[in-house]
């Protein structure tokens, strides 16, 4: 499992700033909507909320490392 994150991490570094912002902006959409989804009718697999937030924090953690120079 570690190598699964280790590649979607070196895949954000790769992006620049604008799509990366724009994949954010896009996750988050997709989450608030699974979110919704869950909450009118269970969806079938839950786990799916949990792996969509912790790509999103991926995503900011990879935006916080560039906006403080890291």
């Amino acid at each position: 499992m570690a190598k699964a994150t280790k590649a979607k991490t070196e895949d954000y570094r790769l992006l620049d700033d604008e799509a990366l912002d724009g994949k954010i902006a896009d996750d988050e959409l997709r989450l608030k909507k699974t979110k919704f989804s869950h909450a009118v009718n269970p969806i079938e697999n839950p786990l799916i909320i949990k792996q969509q937030r912790r790509n999103i924090a991926r995503l900011k953690t990879e935006q916080r490392k560039r906006i403080l120079g890291l």
